[in-house]
């Protein structure tokens, strides 16, 4: 039996790769400092554990959900929008919940466009962005994303003939892979773009928590006329630390959302009630525990600032996200980097090429072990004498 053609053209599941070289360093009972992954190191706040223990104790969260999530949920989406960036969302008929906003992601393309339309795509960019194409039977065009822009795409440098034909864009901000943030007025000239060309925003806000030297990062809804064309994903995996819990959701343009709650429809039977449960809690509850989280990283993020400067290693320090994006040495490439760093120190970092061909050149490493293994990482790559 062979595998569809769709199968057969997705890309490689780069994380999956990543994660299995990692696995084979740790297996052979090395030390391995794990800086390529983006898994939160902490632990979900307890708060959000009760609420979720007394949810799954109780009888009536054992049946199917309503396949559109109980009212709760989608309630407090909404009201988490209204309090932190002051957006007035309609639960019932702008909220899509998703089993993690990577589905929504893939599924996307799937709802909304018809082969022979295109994807545009930031470059770098998370790598998953892509599996959604092959699946749909749609083509794909790329953003490329400079450092001299702040790794926000310049609009202009877009042909005529990838703008006639794209229907759809993603945007994320802040960046991952590179920790840039996007300001409103980056927003505000894409929802003009954006109408002056027909097409669909679509901004994956994974990371909209973490912002650093006080500045929070900004929402896509809030530019006005931005529910005319897009909607924003959000996730619960970073801001809470629930990555293993998959839940997050899409709000904003009502026929975008319906799209999505369609398809969801057919392929899904809805979210665990009890998960839903705690994930309102998560939103509408006290917020200390994001402050607290954001304060952790931005210590990290100061240590591998300090740490890189003391030894040479030029790098820029991320305005938000877990991520940093780091510089190979002059004469590597960025898998050679990576190769070298797993063999001879025991560091694992993911390869800049591994999100697309603008990413060579770099590796994304984590603010996701704690400061003193930040500080043993870099002292074991100066003894490589690299930099």
């Amino acid at each position: 039996m062979e595998f569809s053609k769709r199968l057969q053209q997705l890309p490689e599941q780069f994380f999956s790769s990543l994660a299995a070289q990692t696995a084979m360093a740790l297996a052979e009972g090395r030390d391995v400092i794990n800086l390529g992954q983006g898994n939160p190191d902490q632990p979900t706040p307890a708060h959000i554990v009760k609420a979720m223990q007394e949810a799954v104790a109780d009888p009536k969260n054992h049946k199917y959900s309503p396949f559109r999530g109980i009212k709760e949920m989608r309630q407090a989406a909404a009201d988490f929008y209204k309090r932190e960036y002051d957006v007035d969302i309609d639960p019932d008929l702008e909220v899509a919940l998703l089993a993690g906003t990577k589905i929504g992601l893939v599924e996307l393309p799937l709802a909304f466009l018809d082969p022979g339309e295109s994807l545009l795509l930031p470059d770098p960019g998370y790598p998953d962005y892509m599996s959604g194409a092959p699946l749909a039977g749609i083509d794909m065009d790329l953003m490329t994303l400079k450092p001299e822009n702040g790794y926000l795409p310049d609009y202009s440098e877009l042909d005529q003939q990838v703008l006639d034909r794209a229907s759809m864009m993603y945007l994320n901000y802040p960046n991952n892979p590179t920790g840039a943030v996007a300001t409103k007025e980056f927003f505000d000239d894409t929802i003009q773009f954006a109408k002056a060309n027909d097409i669909a925003v679509v901004h994956d806000f994974a990371y909209g928590a973490v912002g650093y030297e006080g500045v929070k990062p900004p929402s896509f809804l809030q530019s006005e006329g931005a529910k005319d064309i897009g909607i924003e994903m959000y996730t619960l995996s970073k801001t809470y630390n629930m990555a293993g819990w998959r839940i997050g959701f899409a709000v904003g343009n009502s026929k975008m959302i319906e799209a999505l709650n369609l398809i969801q429809d057919h392929l899904f039977a809805g979210l665990s009630p009890a998960l839903q449960h705690a994930a309102a809690e998560a939103l509408t509850a006290d917020q200390s525990c994001v402050t607290e989280l954001v304060e952790t990283y931005e210590k990290r993020r100061q240590v591998l600032i300090e740490e890189c400067a003391r030894i040479g290693w030029e790098i820029e320090a991320p305005k938000g996200s877990f991520f940093a994006w780091l510089p190979v040495p002059k004469g590597w490439t960025s898998i050679e980097f990576v190769n070298h760093l797993l063999k001879h120190a025991d560091i694992s970092v993911a390869a800049g090429s591994g999100f697309g061909k603008s990413g060579e050149g770099f590796v994304r490493v984590g603010l996701l072990v704690d400061e003193e293994r930040l500080a043993e990482a870099i002292r074991r790559i100066e003894k490589l004498n690299l930099f």
